[in-house]
């Protein structure tokens, strides 16, 4: 009987070409730098992923500081397994890229995260969902385009935003919750389009796709190509998967790309690149935007601007997942390891890639820890801002104030418990929260008539050398006869 070919469709592997019947396992330059303990642990749990899930090809690769330092396959198929050269269809991490041309338009000034879409494409029946609402998925629209299922029908059905949002667009209020919506990214796209005046995949392309030499990422499929496919659910056979052009719907689920590409990507979303988007703007992907459920809490979920949130094991993995019939994908990372994968199959259902792909983090990470950069002194530092270092309390609270590398400052408890932050300097003696409950809020440092230093105000709050100090402006005032024991 013939064989059922992995790689298929135009310029693609055909039935004679096959992909390996055992396992293989490519390699990067830069591959021999991991351990051969850690890169055999990382092949053992693809290929229990490509086995157990019961997937035609299973592809992966992990990044390093910033570099492609392994990369892995699986298949079903004898004859050529899939580099990091081949393309599978990678669905909704298209979104990635959707939200960081918006996060382009934003940082030139052309729009607002909290500009209502109507005030750019009037009409659409968005209502009041904000630009950053569609980017968080808090915008209240549905999750689906009406039917018939847009990801296996052409998007030729759905030739405008009205045949893509329906006669009922919302089914919430806006901002109220998160629910996942693919026509909220469609408008996102189509935001895009008005203001450059060119398609999503042009721009796409221009902007993000060239500077970051993510060659092999496209719209529609280039050879080589693997072909998507169903996998009975309860016996080992196949059916092919149709692959649609998804029309007004491609910036919720449209690119194709490989792990090599991918990889790319995901160094870029870790540690940036100022040709495509500002470090400050990718923190702002980076941050949770969209209120959790329950539900969502207990299994450590959140959403941000284009980037989805997990915990497990005491790790904080960002990225994305994505799927579209005969394809799932995921990109996962880890900023403070500074490690990412990537992991790429081409069957409906099956391997549970967000899963493998935080493994694969997790078997590097901890079996070759980041190794730290080596301490130097910063080459000059100003010393009103020296001043400020040390120890100050927030009522009986006690803090630290670090200078860091970077030239701005840490605030954290000395308990170990309680707000902390990161601020970064204003350029005017003031410093801006980064983090949590003190995000967005500005930090003064006061001086007396004399010139020294007399207290910290963050956001109103006073902070003193010492607690309760009856020398700083301590709102509520300090009780004239001081400390005491038991009166």
């Amino acid at each position: 009987m013939n064989v059922l070919p992995v790689l298929g469709g135009v310029g693609g592997y055909g039935l004679d070409a096959g992909c390996g019947a055992g396992w293989t396992w490519g390699m990067t330059t830069s591959q021999e730098e991991l351990l051969p303990a850690t890169r055999r642990a990382l092949l053992h749990r693809i290929a229990v992923a490509q086995t157990v899930g019961r997937s035609p090809s299973l592809v992966a690769a992990v990044v390093r500081e910033g570099r492609t330092v392994w990369h892995g396959s699986r298949t079903s198929v004898d004859g050529h397994a899939p580099d990091e050269n081949v393309q599978y269809r990678i669905g909704s991490i298209t979104k990635t890229f959707t939200a960081v041309l918006v996060l382009r338009l934003r940082d030139e000034g052309l729009l607002d995260l909290g500009d209502p879409l109507e005030k750019h494409l009037p009409g659409t029946g968005a209502g009041e969902a904000t630009i950053a609402h569609l980017l968080a998925h808090t915008g209240g629209l549905a999750a689906e385009s009406p039917a018939p299922w847009w990801e296996r029908t052409p998007g030729s059905l759905r030739p405008e935003l009205a045949d893509v949002l329906g006669e009922r667009p919302l089914r919430h209020p806006v901002g109220r919750r998160f629910h996942y919506s693919n026509p909220g990214y469609t408008l996102l796209g189509a935001l895009v389009e008005e203001h450059r005046g060119a398609s999503w995949e042009d721009v796409l392309r221009r902007e993000v796709l060239e500077p970051l030499g993510l060659h092999r990422t496209s719209s529609r499929p280039q050879p080589p190509h693997a072909g998507g496919w169903a996998v009975h659910p309860w016996a080992d056979v196949m059916l092919p998967e149709p692959a649609e052009d998804l029309g007004r719907m491609a910036p919720a689920g449209q690119l194709w790309s490989t792990t090599g590409d991918l990889a790319r990507f995901a160094a870029f979303l870790s540690r940036g690149d100022d040709r495509v988007l500002s470090e400050e703007s990718l923190h702002e992907m980076r941050t949770p935007a969209a209120p959790s459920e329950a539900v969502d809490l207990v299994a450590g979920y959140a959403y941000g601007l284009g980037l989805e949130f997990r915990r497990r094991d005491g790790r904080l993995l960002l990225g994305h997942s994505g799927s579209l019939p005969g394809f799932l994908a995921n990109l996962t990372f880890s900023a403070e390891d500074d490690v990412a994968a990537v992991v790429l199959a081409n069957c409906t259902s099956g391997p549970r890639l967000s899963g493998v792909a935080a493994d694969l983090v997790g078997i590097v990470a901890d079996a070759e820890p980041r190794i730290p950069e080596p301490w130097r002194p910063l080459p000059d530092v100003d010393r009103a801002v020296l001043e400020l270092a040390g120890q100050w309390y927030w009522g009986t609270q006690g803090f630290l104030l670090r200078l860091t590398a970077d030239r701005g400052l840490s605030l954290e408890p000395l308990s170990g418990v309680g707000r902390r932050s990161r601020l970064r300097p204003n350029g005017d003696g003031t410093w801006t929260g980064l983090d949590g409950y003190c995000a967005g809020e500005v930090l003064k440092a006061v001086r007396r008539p004399d010139g020294s230093l007399s207290h910290l105000d963050f956001g109103s709050f006073v902070f003193t050398r010492q607690p309760y100090d009856e020398g700083s402006p301590v709102p509520g005032g300090v009780d004239p006869e001081g400390w005491s024991g038991l009166r």
